[in-house]
């Protein structure tokens, strides 16, 4: 594990952060949506740029209902195989599209593969990179039912868990959060972006060294 990038937040406060990758989907995007507000949860939603064009009013949409975009380049392709300057450059042009709606500060490298140079170009223009440590396999796993076994045995205070958008991806997403989502909720936690996670455990772990 290379040091610079975040899988989880250190708490014990019973919140998690909700982080959904690859879209906008003008179909699947707005049924993600609703079930979120439905619940009262709120995610940040790692878009690749070039799915954003035809789509604005699905990113306006995301931003309306107080969700976070996060940065996931421009394509769906590994961002590790991408040259230094390619990587730069992809994420400058995504961070064009996207800061047009809001400004990200949360980047995803697509396929989950990053280096220290990733790391330290992302810094530079200041991203914090950020994986996740609750990810039930969505992409390989085609299963809503597994999905949500995996995340509701598994999760944790501080978890940050990971699903995705698009297609049939996207609606599998949109049946895992009617099953996870009510029981996160009669378990007492939080469902939140990426920004409110940390903020909440900064301001928990201050009060708490205070007392």
């Amino acid at each position: 594990m290379i040091p610079g990038a975040i899988y989880f937040a250190e708490t014990s406060k019973l919140i998690v952060a909700l982080t959904i990758d690859d879209g906008p989907d003008a179909i699947t995007t707005p049924k993600i949506l609703e079930v979120l507000q439905s619940y009262e949860a709120r995610a940040t939603f790692f878009l690749i740029s070039n799915r954003v064009k035809d789509n604005e009013s699905v990113v306006a949409e995301i931003v309306a209902n107080k969700n976070e975009l996060g940065n996931h380049l421009t394509e769906d392709k590994p961002s590790i195989k991408l040259s230094p300057q390619e990587f730069e450059s992809d994420l400058l042009e995504a961070n064009i599209s996207l800061s047009r709606f809001a400004k990200p500060y949360w980047l995803r490298p697509a396929s989950g593969l990053y280096n220290t140079t990733m790391v330290e170009t992302a810094q530079k223009y200041g991203y914090h990179i950020v994986l996740g440590s609750l990810f039930p396999f969505d992409t390989h796993i085609h299963s809503s039912w597994f999905a949500s076994k995996h995340i509701l045995f598994n999760v944790r205070p501080g978890s940050i868990i990971v699903l995705h958008d698009g297609g049939s991806r996207g609606r599998r997403t949109a049946l895992t959060l009617e099953t996870i989502l009510p029981e996160l909720n009669r378990r007492g936690y939080r469902v939140v972006t990426l920004s409110e996670l940390f903020r909440e455990v900064k301001d928990f772990v201050n009060h708490a060294s205070a007392r």
